[in-house]
């Protein structure tokens, strides 16, 4: 069985590069899971659907969190952005790509909208990408890092929910670890993807790329034009809202709480009419319906792969080889994970089947608490970037691909796993040598 996880996460991987949807992708690999794992075709699919469940709050979320970002840019507040970006930086590759980083990490811990913004704000930019010739494999890059370094790092926003997750998750295995020595024990693999930036943006991706210039015609037609916008009362409202969305996400802990808030708060400050109430849910379904039934794919893949016993059976053989040797421990620990996050594509939903399985095994050998937490976080996050499963690519394709001129696996997957999963796989390890 404990194939079961490396056959089905490698059929998986192939389909997405041979250009398959995602989903179709991700149901072959539950599938081939299942009977791997002895299970008949029905029982696999029936593991499937009704693992589907597990994640239904995270997709609930999605959806409503789309629901705000409309609502959001109803209020025109988003124009203002887009605009000062189109007059200060075209020409200058470089800290466009390091401006949309910056941009994207405020959805994790100060704007929780996580990647309910991308739909909105890359698609009025992509015709001056084409104009500046920058490549749309770098944009990609900078906004996976923004889905993903701050909740490594910052125990604030998603990070708290993150870090929390970890820390419970631990608690359950008898390790107890406090959230302030969860968030240092993370800054060493967070330190992995700042180098991966700054490759992405300085090295890999800085010089220009022409393959997107089309003519201009094409170009009016897909992407639509941004008007002038000035600040308003409503705009200050609509950051009132976007606050108490932010505080009411961290006192209850709970994404569908924030956004409501956030929604409901647009309607009573009347920035959107109570008349554009079913167009702006509307839109929010259209924009992350996809993304959201994409994650309870996802969830019904894991739980093929937790039902049938496939992830212990990978950690139980791998760990009879290893012997005591901690590096190599550490090492293959975090080879598991990318297998089992690659294929599930959410940090958040392993976490509690790792720590399970790490721990045990960590406490043998020796390991720190902190240790230990800094391998269950990075193997987490492992599968956040260039898992064609994960919201953290699929958030930055539903932008990039508005004009049809980019490619999830190819320009977003392949390239963050090559920056993003490779640093964090090399620092993980260190840090659970040193901690």
């Amino acid at each position: 069985m404990a194939w079961a996880v490396i056959i089905s996460v490698l059929i998986m991987t192939v389909l997405s590069l041979l250009r398959v949807n995602v989903i179709i992708a991700i149901i072959a690999a539950a599938l081939s899971a299942g009977l791997i794992a002895g299970e008949s075709l029905q029982n696999s699919l029936d593991l499937m659907i009704g693992g589907m469940g597990n994640q239904a709050s995270v997709a609930l979320s999605y959806i409503l969190l789309g629901a705000f970002a409309v609502a959001i840019s109803y209020s025109g507040i988003t124009n203002i952005l887009v605009n000062y970006l189109l007059r200060v930086l075209k020409n200058k590759r470089v800290i466009m790509l390091l401006v949309i980083a910056g941009v994207a990490s405020l959805s994790q811990n100060v704007i929780p909208v996580h990647i309910a913004f991308i739909p909105i704000l890359i698609p009025p930019l992509l015709k001056l990408f084409d104009q500046m010739n920058l490549d749309r494999r770098g944009v990609a890059t900078a906004l996976t890092f923004g889905l993903k370094a701050p909740y490594i790092m910052i125990p604030a926003g998603f990070g708290l929910i993150f870090h929390q997750t970890i820390q419970d998750a631990m608690g359950s295995s008898g390790v107890e670890i406090g959230i302030g020595n969860i968030a240092l024990s993370l800054l060493l693999p967070g330190a992995g993807m700042i180098l991966g930036l700054f490759v992405a943006v300085f090295f890999s991706y800085r010089k220009p790329r022409d393959k997107y210039q089309v003519s201009e015609l094409e170009d009016e037609n897909k992407v639509v034009a941004v008007p002038e916008a000035k600040f308003e009362a409503k705009h200050a409202w609509t950051l009132v809202a976007v606050a108490g969305a932010l505080g009411v996400q961290i006192w209850t802990g709970n994404l569908v709480f924030g956004a409501l808030t956030g929604i409901v708060l647009m309607f009573v400050f009347l920035v959107v009419p109570f008349s554009r109430g079913d167009e702006v849910v509307t839109n929010g379904i259209g924009m992350m319906g996809m993304i959201a039934f994409v994650m309870l794919i996802a969830a019904g893949y894991a739980n093929v792969l937790q039902e049938t016993g496939s992830i212990d059976a990978l950690v139980e053989s791998s760990s009879g080889m290893i012997g005591d040797n901690k590096g190599l421990i550490a090492f293959i620990l975090l080879l598991v994970g990318l297998l089992v996050t690659m294929g599930i594509g959410s940090s958040f939903g392993t976490v509690p089947i790792l720590a399970a399985l790490f721990v045990p095994i960590g406490v043998a050998a020796g390991f720190s608490p902190m240790a230990l937490a800094a391998l269950i976080g990075t193997a987490g996050a492992l599968g956040d970037a260039g898992s064609p499963a994960s919201d953290s690519t699929l958030g930055p394709t539903s932008g990039l691909a508005a004009d049809g001129k980019h490619h999830h696996i190819w320009d977003t997957c392949v390239p963050t796993f090559l920056h993003y999963n490779i640093p964090l796989f090399i620092f993980g390890w260190i840090a659970a040598m040193v901690l």
